[in-house]
Parts: C-alpha cells; structure tokens; sequence
C-alpha cells in the first residue's frame, strides 16, 4: 500500500474514532430492537423493521451524535492528550479544521433528513444538537449539571422513538430509569477515571470538587437505586427471559461495588468503566430475549 493510501485509511481510522463509530453502531442496533420488541411490540415485526421514518429517526440519530462527538473531542482535545495520549494520536491525523467541518455537514444531513419526518422532529433534532453542543462547550465543566446533561443526552435517541410510537406503557418508564441510572454511573466513572486532566484543565467536576470519596458514595447511591427498577422489571412486569439479564445485572452491579471501593488508580476505574459498557452493550442485544419464541418463530 502506497503511503497516499496509508494516509487517507489512517485519516478514516481517525474520523472513525473521533465520531465513536462502534458506539453509534450499538445506538442504532438497540433504537430498533427497543423499537420492535418493547415501543411497537404489538406491530409485525416486518412492520416495524421496514418503517421509513423509523429508518430516517435512526439516521437522524446516528448523525447528529456522531455530530456530537466531533464537537465533544475538538473541545477536549488538550485533555483527551492528558487523560488518552495514544487515542488523541489517532484521533489528530484529522485536523481541528476538517472536524469542525464534517461537524456542521453531519448536523445539517441531521436536520435535513428531519424534515422528511415532520416539522416537529426537525425542532427535535435541532434541540438535540444544540443541547450537545452546549454539554461540550458548558455544561460538562458542572458538576452534577454536566452529569445529568449526559444522562439525559444518551436517552433522548429512545425518547423520539416512544413518543413516535405513542407508547406510554409503565414498564417502558423502568427500562428507561434503569439505563438513565447506569448511563449516570458509567459517566461518574468516566469522571474518575479523567480525573488528572480535569483537575489540570480545571474542569468543576463532582470528584475534582467534591473528593473521590463524595463521587464513590455518590456512585453507590446510583447503584442501588439500579437495582430497584431492575427488581421491579423482574417482579412486577412480563419481561420474558429478559429477567434472567437483571438478574445478572443485580450480581455484576454488586460486584461493580465492591471493587468500586478498592480502587485507587486509573487503570481500576477504567475496568469499572469496561464492566459498565459490557452491562450496557448485553442489555440492548438482551432486548430480544423478552419475546423469544415469537423471535425464533419469525426468523426459524
């Protein structure tokens, strides 16, 4: 391979790495299982599967995070080089200048495809951009504020959905607390594990201004307040063998806890932090273990 070819698969591999590709591939996959098994359950399976505008919902979605992490890594660059040296290398063979361009072309490929939904999913969209940008720029220089915004971020991609679907079900509010608890644990972790480069860049998070100690009772808090929506979904409501996921959840949210309180370095909160992806990446392909015989049946 020519070294001009090397550059533009390097420059690829860059772009792919700033924009968190696998992430967003994840987001698209549990946007259409959740919207299959629990948003539109009631619908064929065919149905929903080939719904335009949930095709479009989920295109929209994919570009303006994608969006979002552009903006996200040109703000934190100087700390990305402290807290993630070896990515941030990776991550500069696109320039600052090409990445804020590719920013302002995904938004507006977000908006534009928007609009062949409906005037209230372009105000949607357009929302959900500014509120990223505002979250990179601001608000995740807050403690708690910053938190939450990011919390609230990861869910709204689910949100559009349930309320495309017109879906209020009750057992649909519990599977969303249950990931809005785990994304605020997953994004305390993060804090801890960042810690070096928000102390040295100033950043007001909840361990730089609180002490590790606060955001570790902090965490355990959320810990527990997981597991109630989990016991809930198990007890009170027919999640097929779904169940059996919680209830791993449960166990790996208890150990998450008592290696919590053993850790003192990054390398421990970084393994928090992979243990938590794994939680979250095994509830979306979970998704369909609600309605197994119906899954087999359609596809056997």
């Amino acid at each position: 391979m020519s070294w001009e070819n090397k550059r533009i698969w390097l420059k690829f591999l860059s772009l792919f790495s700033v924009i968190r590709g696998y992430n967003i591939l994840i987001i698209v996959i549990a946007q259409y299982l959740a919207s299959i098994f629990i948003m539109a359950y009631h619908l064929p399976l065919r149905q929903v599967a080939l719904d335009l505008n949930l095709f479009l919902i989920v295109v929209s979605t994919a570009l303006a995070i994608a969006s979002g992490y552009l903006i996200n890594n040109f703000y934190d660059s100087e700390k990305d080089l402290i807290n993630r040296p070896s990515k941030t290398l990776l991550d500069n063979y696109v320039s600052q200048k090409t990445k804020l361009a590719v920013y302002f072309i995904l938004n507006f490929l977000s908006v534009i495809i928007a609009s062949y939904i409906s005037f209230k999913a372009v105000l949607f969209f357009s929302s959900y951009i500014f509120l990223l940008w505002l979250y990179s720029h601001k608000l995740k220089r807050y403690p708690f504020l910053g938190t939450l915004t990011a919390g609230l971020a990861a869910i709204l991609p689910f949100f559009i959905i349930f309320v495309y679907y017109r879906n209020f079900e009750e057992v649909i509010i519990v599977h969303a607390v249950f990931l809005f608890f785990i994304i605020l644990i997953r994004e305390l972790v993060k804090d801890l594990e960042n810690l070096k480069g928000d102390f040295t860049l100033d950043y007001s998070t909840i361990p730089v201004k609180y002490s590790v100690e606060f955001t570790k009772k902090l965490i355990s808090v959320l810990v527990i307040s997981t597991i109630v929506p989990a016991l809930i979904l198990i007890l009170y409501f027919d999640s097929g063998y779904m169940d059996y996921y919680f209830l791993l959840c449960v166990f790996l949210l208890l150990i998450f806890l008592w290696q919590l309180w053993r850790s003192k370095q990054k390398p421990h909160y970084l393994i928090l932090h992979n243990l938590l992806k794994f939680v979250i990446v095994l509830g979306v392909f979970s998704i369909m273990l609600i309605d197994i015989e119906t899954l087999i049946k359609r596809f056997f």
